[in-house]
C-alpha cells in the first residue's frame, strides 16, 4: 500500500509540474492550450511508465498506454485517468524482485523538488530521502499517506537512541498537544521539516544526526538487524581479516569497509543454521562459530560484549527464519497498527455510545422540560384544588351532620332488624321442629301401612287354611260314607274291605295327623295374628300421639283414624308360615293322595 501511495504522490506531482512548465513556455497560451498540454503530458507519462517498468523489472507496453487514453478528450493524461492504467498495467504485475531503494529514489526525484521546504534544514538531501523512505514504511495504509503521532514518537525515540541522546517525554507531549489541537497526523513533507529543523535534536551536530538517520534507515528500510567490524577467518589461507559485517533477516553480508562499496561475500541463513561460542585460540579472543548447511564461519569480535550481542542477533535471525516471522521492526509495526485499529474501533464504539448517551440526555432534557410544564400545570391545578377542597370541606361538614342523623336512624333500624331477626330465628326453629315432626309422622304412617299390609297377608293365609280344612273335612266325610256303604253292601267283601278299611284307616289317621298339624298351624297363625294386632294397635297409638302433637302445634293436621275392622282371615305366621307357592304345592299333593285313595276303593 505504501508503494502505491508513493507512486500516486510522485505521478500527481509530475503531472502538475509538467503542465505548468508546458503552459508557461508555450507561445500560443490561449489558442492551443488543451492540445499542447495533453501532448506534452502524454510524453511525460510515457517516460514515467517506461522508467517504472524498468525499475520494477516488468515489460513495458507503450501501445496499451496510447489505447488507454485515445478516446478521452477531457483530460486524458490527468492523474485521475492515469491511476487506473498504473494499477492495471504496472502495479498489478509487480513481483518482489526489484530494488526498492532505486524505486524510492525515482519517486523521490519526481516529487521532492516541488514539495520539499525551502527553509534551511539541518539535514542533507540524502537524509531527507531516507526520512521520506521511513515515512512510507511507517505511514498508514490509505491514500494520501499520513503518519500518526504514535509512529512519529516511535521514529523519534529510535533516532534519539541512535544519536546517543536522552528521550524527553515532556517535550514530545507538549508537541503532541500542539499537533492534536490542529491535526492528529503529518504529511511526509511536514514530517521531514519536523526532523530537519532539529526540534528534538538540539545540541546534536549535523554529522551525528546524519549517522542516527542512517542507522534508523538501515534498520527499518534495509532490514539491518546489526552491523559492525569483526575479524573473519579465511577458508583457504586460514588468515584473519577485518571485515564490515551487515546482518539481515536472511543473510549476513561482509564488506571491505563500512562504505559498502566492495562486497566480499554472504553467509546465507536458514532454520537449520546455528551459532556457537568458541574458546580463545591462535591468539584470537571472543570467538564464535556460524554453522550453515554448506560452510562454517569462524568470527572474532572486538570484546565479549560485542560477541554476545552478535550471537544473540544471529540467533534471533535464525529463530525468525525457522518460525517464518518477519523482521522485528516489521512485526512491531504490524502490532502497533493492529493496536491502533483496535483503539479506533473502541473509539468509534465509545463515540457511538457517547452519541447514544447524548441522545438519551437530550431525551431526558425533553422529558424534564415536559415534567416542568406538567409541574407548572399541577401547581395551578393545586391552587384550584385548594379552593375546591375548601368548598368540599364545608360540604363535608354539612354531610357529616346529615350522616350523624342518618347514623342514629340506622341504629334504630338495626335494632328493629335485630329484633325481627331474633323473631325470624325463633320462627325458623319452630318450622324446623315441625319438619322433624312431619318426618317422624311419615315414618309412623309408613309403619302403620306396613302393619296393615302384614295383617292383610295374614288374613289371606288364614282364609286359605280354613278352605283347605273344610275341603279336607268334606273329603273325610265322603270317605267315611264310602266306607259305611262298602260295609253295608256285602259281607263277603268284609275281609277285603277290612283290609282296605285298615288301609283307609291308616290313610285316615294320616289325614287326621295332617289335620291336627294344620290345627296347630292355625293356632300358631292365630297367635301371630294377635301379635300383629297388638303391634298394629301400638302403631295406631303412636300415630295418634304424633297427630295430637302436630295438631297441638299447628291445629291444621287432621287425625288419621285407623282402618275399618272387617272380617279377618287367620293364616299361619312365624315359624310355621309358608308362602302361597308352598300352599299350592301342598294342595296339589293332597289331591294326588285323595285320587290314589279313590282308586284303591
Amino acid at each position: 500500500m505504501a508503494t502505491v501511495g508513493t507512486v500516486a504522490d510522485a505521478c500527481s506531482e509530475l503531472f502538475v509540474e509538467s503542465a505548468i512548465k508546458d503552459i508557461m513556455s508555450h507561445d500560443h497560451y490561449q489558442t492551443g492550450l488543451r492540445q499542447n498540454r495533453n501532448r506534452h503530458l502524454l510524453h511525460s507519462v510515457k517516460v514515467l511508465s517506461h522508467n517504472l517498468c524498468t525499475l520494477l523489472k516488468i515489460p513495458h507496453d507503450p501501445v496499451a498506454l496510447e489505447d488507454h487514453f485515445k478516446d478521452d478528450d477531457e483530460g486524458p493524461v490527468s492523474n485521475q485517468g492515469y491511476m487506473p492504467y498504473l494499477n492495471k498495467f504496472i502495479l498489478d504485475k509487480v513481483q518482489d524482485n526489484f530494488d526498492k531503494v532505486d524505486f524510492n529514489h525515482m519517486c523521490w526525484t519526481l516529487c521532492a523538488r516541488k514539495n520539499l521546504t525551502k527553509r534551511s534544514l539541518l539535514i542533507s538531501q540524502e537524509d531527507c530521502f531516507k526520512i521520506w523512505c521511513i515515512f512510507n514504511f511507517l505511514s498508514e495504509d490509505k491514500y494520501p499517506l499520513i503518519i500518526v503521532t504514535e509512529e512519529v514518537e516511535y521514529f523519534l525515540r529510535k533516532l534519539t537512541e541512535a544519536m546517543g541522546g536522552s528521550w524527553i517525554e515532556e517535550k514530545f507531549e507538549d508537541y503532541k498537544g500542539q499537533m492534536n489541537a490542529k491535526q492528529q497526523c503529518l504529511s511526509v513533507w511536514e514530517f521531514i521539516e519536523l526532523i530537519g529543523i532539529g526540534t528534538f535534536s538540539k545540541g546534536m551536530d549535523r554529522q551525528t544526526m546524519s549517522m542516527g538517520i542512517n542507522e534508523v534507515f538501515q534498520e527499518l528500510i534495509l532490514d539491518v538487524l546489526k552491523q559492525g567490524y569483526m575479524f573473519k577467518k579465511g577458508h583457504k589461507r586460514k588468515n584473519w581479516t577485518e571485515r564490515w559485517f551487515v546482518l539481515k533477516p536472511s543473510h549476513i553480508s561482509y564488506y571491505v569497509s563500512e562504505d559498502l562499496t566492495e562486497k566480499k561475500g554472504d553467509i546465507l541463513l536458514d532454520g537449520n543454521c546455528c551459532v556457537e561460542s568458541l574458546p580463545d585460540k591462535d591468539g584470537k579472543k571472543c570467538l564464535f562459530l556460524i554453522k550453515c548447511s554448506s560452510k562454517s564461519f569462524e568470527i572474532s569480535a572486538s570484546d565479549k560484549k560485542k560477541k554476545q550481542e552478535w550471537i544473540q542477533a544471529i540467533q534471533t535471525a535464525i529463530n525468525l527464519l525457522s518460525m517464518g516471522l518477519p523482521a522485528p521492526h516489521q512485526e512491531s509495526r504490524e502490532k502497533r497498527k493492529d493496536l491502533r485499529r483496535k483503539q479506533q474501533i473502541e473509539q468509534e464504539e465509545l463515540e457511538r455510545r457517547m452519541k447514544e448517551l447524548q441522545l438519551a440526555n437530550e431525551k431526558k432534557q425533553q422529558e424534564l422540560e415536559s415534567m416542568r410544564k406538567i409541574l407548572e400545570d399541577a401547581s395551578r391545578n393545586a391552587a384550584e384544588e385548594k379552593r375546591r377542597l375548601q368548598t368540599e370541606h364545608e360540604l363535608q361538614e354539612r354531610y357529616r351532620m346529615d350522616l350523624e342523623r342518618e347514623k342514629m336512624v340506622r341504629q334504630q333500624m338495626e335494632e328493629e332488624v335485630a329484633q325481627k331477626s331474633s323473631e325470624l330465628d325463633q320462627y325458623l326453629q319452630r318450622v324446623h321442629e315441625l319438619e322433624v315432626m312431619y318426618r317422624k309422622l311419615e315414618e309412623a304412617l309408613d309403619d302403620e301401612r306396613q302393619a296393615r299390609q302384614d295383617e292383610e297377608t295374614v288374613r289371606i293365609l288364614q282364609s286359605r287354611l280354613l278352605e283347605e280344612e273344610a275341603s279336607k273335612r268334606k273329603e273325610l266325610e265322603k270317605i267315611h260314607l264310602q266306607q259305611q256303604k262298602a260295609i253295608s253292601e256285602t259281607e263277603a267283601e268284609k275281609m277285603e274291605l277290612e283290609q282296605q278299611r285298615i288301609i283307609k284307616e291308616n290313610a285316615l289317621q294320616d289325614a287326621m295327623c295332617q289335620l291336627e298339624h294344620l290345627e296347630q298351624e292355625r293356632k300358631q297363625a292365630l297367635q301371630q295374628y294377635e301379635a300383629v294386632m297388638e303391634k298394629l294397635e301400638k302403631a295406631a297409638n303412636t300415630t295418634k300421639s304424633w297427630k295430637d302433637k302436630v295438631a297441638h302445634h299447628e291445629g291444621l293436621i287432621r287425625l288419621i283414624q285407623p282402618g275399618s275392622k272387617g272380617p279377618q282371615l287367620i293364616t299361619n305366621w312365624g315359624a310355621a308360615a309358608f308362602t302361597e307357592a308352598e300352599l299350592t304345592q301342598r294342595e296339589k299333593t293332597w289331591q294326588e293322595k285323595k285320587g290314589s285313595a279313590s282308586q284303591v276303593q
